[in-house]
């Protein structure tokens, strides 16, 4: 059984309640023919993909947690992503629009009066956050599938944070000295994933990190330097990949007298000092090679959000940040999530959020490809939700820090992303290290 330290009801319903509505605010202008997108492997139909959140919410709070019968009768059939097939997930006999809506409405609001019946315990608390955060990593994946279809920007009524200027540059590297450290997930957070369990000792050696993320300035050097035509930047995996793929410079990217990035349907001249999005590890890679750089461990990653250095800068204390900032949760100063600025900002933007080490935007804006294949920590035994972590564990790599689309209450520095090292949709991008 897993348990969370359990939380009042009242937060627990506002947390159900608001993901959802952001989940309708986020399809709420999608046509029918929109909701099922066209077929690819890389994103799911968005109708099917709501309703697959409600039956989630369903068979964990109601059915595992509270014996329940199934409210659809068809929903295992429909919705159960572990034995539905991607591909036929376009196929399936879905409720009309309509139907899936109602749906969704009707497992809410029996959730919500389950929660409020009593005082959740800690397994109700677990289900419940369990459930939440499933959406919320569903509604950046709306996110990303909108931009992958050149579907317009979401309209969202949330508050945004100004924007920030053009910005500039945030160029060098910071010393951060190795050590005896402890990552992963320690067992006084209040939820912890099965892949972040639980904090493991490693030892580090020395090294020296970009204070920010790799710019679309720098990644464009690589490209007009001919970079996806070399093959000596590539390993034999990614130069296949791009001889396969025929890329040239990043998903996104034309040339029509200038760079443009695509932006959803918008074509937008490409920002010099945002991050660089939508590249995947290969190309990550290959990038560092002409930079003479290379990416960091996942161990190393962590190590540079989250320890602090001793007095006299030569080591690291025991102490661990849950964010690199410190302990306080994530703001508008602190990190670029959420959908406040509805896409990335300059790399030397939230000089509040520097980790202890002075590297920057650890937390949001772009998630960062780490070399770490993903795989279990020692001792990792499955929670429930049995295929959250498991099946990925073999051909994906670690992901760190959230983006901008990515919930504040989904992430720290422990929390472990993955995807497969081809994948080019999702709000990518990297930092260095030095050799």
């Amino acid at each position: 059984m897993s348990v969370a330290a359990p939380l009042p009801a009242p937060q627990l319903i506002d947390y159900a309640t608001e993901v959802r509505a952001r989940t309708h605010e986020l399809i709420a202008d999608l046509s029918d023919a929109q909701l099922m997108g066209p077929q690819l492997k890389i994103v799911n139909p968005l109708l099917w993909e709501i309703g697959h959140m409600a039956w989630f919410q369903e068979n964990w709070m109601l059915r595992h947690y509270q014996h329940k019968a199934p409210i659809r009768a068809d929903g295992d059939s429909l919705y159960d992503s572990s034995h539905v097939p991607h591909d036929s997930r376009w196929d399936l006999p879905l409720p009309s629009r309509r139907g899936t809506l109602d749906y969704m409405q009707q497992v809410l609001d029996t959730v919500v009066a389950q929660l409020q019946a009593g005082e959740p315990d800690g397994e109700a608390t677990y289900f419940s956050l369990l459930s939440t955060f499933h959406e919320d990593m569903h509604t950046e994946a709306i996110t990303y599938t909108r931009q992958t279809h050149s579907y317009t920007a979401p309209e969202l009524t949330i508050e945004r944070s100004p924007l920030p200027g053009p910005g500039g540059p945030l160029p060098g590297d910071v010393e951060i000295p190795g050590g005896h450290y402890w990552i992963g997930g320690t067992r006084d957070m209040p939820f912890v994933f099965d892949n972040e369990k639980w904090a493991h000792a490693v030892d580090v050696a020395p090294f020296a990190m970009a204070r920010a993320p790799v710019t679309n300035s720098a990644f464009l050097g690589f490209v007009l330097e001919q970079g996806y035509q070399c093959q000596e930047f590539w390993s034999p995996e990614g130069w296949t990949w791009r001889h396969q793929s025929g890329a040239e410079h990043p998903l996104y990217w034309r040339y029509d007298g200038e760079w443009l990035r695509r932006n959803f349907d918008q074509w937008l001249p490409l920002e010099p000092y945002h991050p660089v999005l939508h590249v995947n590890w290969y190309e990550a890679e290959a990038y560092c090679r002409w930079a003479g750089r290379r990416l960091p461990t996942e161990a190393e990653w962590e190590l540079a959000a989250s320890a602090e250095p001793t007095a006299d800068g030569s080591g690291i204390t025991s102490h661990k940040r849950r964010y690199p900032w410190g302990e306080t949760p994530p703001t508008a100063a602190l990190a670029n999530m959420g959908w406040q600025s509805m896409g990335c900002i300059p790399v030397d933007a939230l000089p509040a959020s520097d980790s202890a080490f002075g590297c920057r935007q650890m937390i949001g804006n772009v998630w960062e490809w780490t070399q770490t294949d993903f795989g279990p920590f020692p001792g990792f035994a499955a929670d429930p939700y049995a295929d959250y972590s498991q099946p990925w564990f073999t051909g994906h790599k670690v992901l760190r820090g959230g983006c901008w689309t990515t919930r504040a209450r989904l992430i720290r520095n422990s929390w472990r992303n993955f995807y497969p090292p081809h994948r080019r949709d999702v709000w990518a991008g990297f930092r260095t290290c030095a050799l």
